[in-house]
């Protein structure tokens, strides 16, 4: 009988000393798991913006819709084109509209009815044209809207059509409450460049508010040191 005691006193220690294993370490414990990530995030960003103004050449390729949209209206420029704009405006970069080859519905229902069928088929829309000379370009300012939490189909048929081997991604994108989403992960996966931190603007903001924008826009680029 004491010899099963002591083999059960055995066991039980080495269960909780296995469990005190997974416990979170002494400098980290006052410091939220989320937080823990920016700060690795922000850090890989910063080391990354140092080798991305200087002398590189940019380009800023954006998917963006006008016609009717959420909480704005029928609109004659979309959300995504005004933000695209004011960077590459800012940092004096060539522009490239991502346009699908047949247009969308003009009611935002049914435009989002054909965009919710694209994303279940994993569709690769085509679009008009491409980037002359697309080598040449260091880094990507890569603007889209969040359709269904994800990018638009179209934008997929620009990443995969181009070779981003060595390049730079900044996102940004235009929402009405998701931000960014997971769609710096899938821009990642599709690419495997380099990306900075992204920059998430309410599509309502950037149709009605241009001053607010432009703040958000300067102060985003100022961060990645643009």
């Amino acid at each position: 009988m004491k010899k099963i005691l002591i083999l059960m006193l055995s066991l039980m220690t080495i269960f909780f000393a296995g469990c005190g294993e997974e416990k979170i370490s002494a400098e980290d414990k006052n410091v939220a798991p989320e937080k823990i990530s920016a700060e690795n995030k922000n850090a890989d960003a910063e080391k990354i913006s140092e080798l991305s103004a200087n002398g590189k050449k940019i380009l800023v390729a954006y998917f963006s819709r006008a016609d009717e949209n959420y909480n704005v209206g029928n609109i004659s420029e979309g959300n995504t084109k005004i933000v695209a704009e004011m960077i590459a405006e800012k940092i004096g970069a060539d522009v490239f509209e991502i346009k699908p080859a047949k247009s969308y519905p003009q009611n935002y229902q049914e435009c989002t009815e054909v965009a919710k069928i694209e994303r279940e088929e994993n569709a690769r829309p085509e679009i008009v044209g491409r980037v002359e000379n697309f080598s040449d370009y260091d880094v990507i300012f890569l603007g889209y809207p969040i359709w269904w939490g994800d990018l638009p189909m179209a934008v997929y048929t620009f990443l995969e059509q181009e070779n981003f081997s060595g390049k730079i991604i900044a996102p940004f994108c235009t929402h009405e409450g998701s931000g960014l989403g997971g769609t710096e992960k899938f821009i990642s996966e599709k690419t495997n460049a380099k990306l900075l931190p992204g920059l998430a603007i309410k599509g309502s903001v950037a149709q009605n508010d241009r001053e607010k924008t432009k703040f958000e826009v300067e102060n985003w680029l100022q961060i990645l040191k643009f």
